[in-house]
């Protein structure tokens, strides 16, 4: 933080009944940031915009937990003298477990963005910044199943260790250890250089996901990432600059996942093998042989070896290899009209949020990279963040009063915790009315997309 005074805590959401806060699906360690934003002549800039890759990255994860699970999603903002009441109440309105901590001594963190005709952003602070680190985190958020984190390699490294110490002590309500959290890193532009390039390296080990933007992950490699012909983001450049970062580190289990604008994203992963151990048959009591001289062809090498293979039954565990073949795999955008496109601001941080939260619950790479391909979709069908309604029913026609949050059966497991799943909870009563952003269920552009990628559910 910046050696200004020190902040006070003036709210903050708790997770309703969680006797040792262990409902928190996400958090982010993103700053939050009010935004004014100027764009390429005509279009006029705006003002005032609720924003920072901590409030996008938010909203990305909140997108897809709606009513019993909006308080999962944990942030801290950082809230000046300047603040403006149309902000506070927005971010009131999602009843996330957001921590705000008020400090009338300083100015709220703003920022300036910019973005020529590639959706490059340039940006600069416009006022003191606070940066977040482990320490920050309250006894609640640091339990968070997944953690996004947007800073150097150096940085990344620094807080994934802070995170796992502070962890270690913690315990679940039932007294087990806290499970490992799942770590998604988003490298910052200015530090995506060639001279970084080894640092990079050196943090990818400690995280789940390294998701650098095309530009980003060019920056690592030295290139521009743009093909030479048209000017556009080049897929054979990001295939290649991945192909180059997993082949330089074949025994580690980290993800890229390459955000490319319009060109959607890239999925890579590393394939390997596992071994699975087989239950009833595989399993049978085999003497030891006890041998003498030169080994022969004929010779039953198992028995040779039993002693060291038995359990403590006298039974020989047989193995089979289980391949896990990687992952190569474009997503696309959601949105393939550009006139859907009005500012991609945010719109990064907003996939990162809905792709952690989908991790966090069980899903998939694939599949939580569709769930942040649409949650990317309704940051940048505006200027600023979509707007969270209700749905139309017969009942708010006819003036029946429809409930802000429905008591539901709390949800469990990846199964409970789909898109699908939790829209059907929601709408467990008749009086129910689902959550709409820009007037669209998040549930229903979920289910439209997966069909157009012709993968089922996981």
């Amino acid at each position: 933080m910046t050696d200004q005074a020190e902040p006070v805590v003036s709210s903050q959401v708790e997770p309703a009944g969680t006797s040792c806060n262990d409902s928190i699906d996400f958090v982010t360690l993103g700053m939050f940031i009010i935004d004014d934003i100027e764009y390429l002549p005509p279009k006029p800039p705006v003002k005032d915009i609720l924003g920072g890759a901590g409030a996008y990255a938010a909203l990305g994860a909140r997108l897809f937990s709606p009513a019993q699970l909006s308080q999962s999603v944990g942030w801290i903002v950082d809230k000046g003298s300047d603040f403006p009441e149309s902000v506070a109440n927005t971010i009131s309105s999602w009843n996330t477990s957001v921590l705000v901590r008020d400090n009338p001594n300083r100015l709220t963190t703003r920022g300036w963005n910019g973005y020529d005709k590639h959706q490059n952003r340039a940006f600069k602070y416009t006022t003191p910044k606070v940066r977040l680190t482990a320490e920050d985190l309250d006894s609640s958020l640091i339990r968070a199943r997944s953690f996004h984190l947007i800073c150097s390699p150096t940085r990344c490294r620094e807080l994934v260790n802070e995170i796992r110490s502070r962890r270690n002590d913690l315990t679940t309500a039932e007294g087990n250890h806290l499970p490992k959290p799942i770590f998604i890193w988003e490298p910052v532009p200015d530090l995506c250089t060639p001279d970084e390039l080894l640092n990079c390296t050196n943090t990818l080990p400690l995280v789940d996901i390294c998701s650098p933007n095309h530009s980003e992950l060019a920056g690592f490699m030295g290139d521009s990432g743009l093909d030479p012909e048209t000017g556009e983001i080049s897929t054979r450049a990001v295939e290649r600059a991945c192909e180059q970062l997993l082949g330089s580190m074949p025994l580690q289990s980290f993800s890229l996942v390459v955000r490319a604008g319009e060109k959607g994203c890239y999925l890579a992963r590393n394939g390997g093998r596992k071994r699975k151990a087989r239950s009833g048959e595989g399993r049978r009591k085999k003497p030891a042989a006890h041998l003498h001289g030169p080994l022969r062809p004929e010779m039953d090498m198992e028995a040779l070896f039993a002693g060291l293979m038995q359990d403590s039954d006298g039974s020989v565990s047989r193995e089979e290899i289980e391949v896990d073949p990687g992952v190569e795999r474009w997503i696309p955008a959601y949105h393939t009209d550009k006139e859907k496109v009005v500012d991609p601001t945010g719109g990064g941080n907003t996939f990162l949020g809905g792709l952690a939260v989908a991790l966090a619950r069980g899903k998939s790479l694939e599949e939580a990279a569709a769930w942040g391909a649409v949650a990317a979709s309704f940051a940048i069908e505006q200027v600023g963040v979509p707007v969270l309604g209700r749905e139309v029913t017969e009942q708010s026609k006819t003036g029946e009063a429809v409930p802000e949050a429905l008591q539901v059966e709390e949800a469990t497991g990846p199964e409970a915790t789909s898109p699908a799943a939790v829209a059907e909870n929601t709408d467990a009563t008749p009086t129910a009315a689902r959550e709409t952003w820009n007037g669209v269920v998040v549930e229903d552009r979920f289910e439209e997309f997966k069909t157009r990628l012709a993968f089922s559910q996981a």
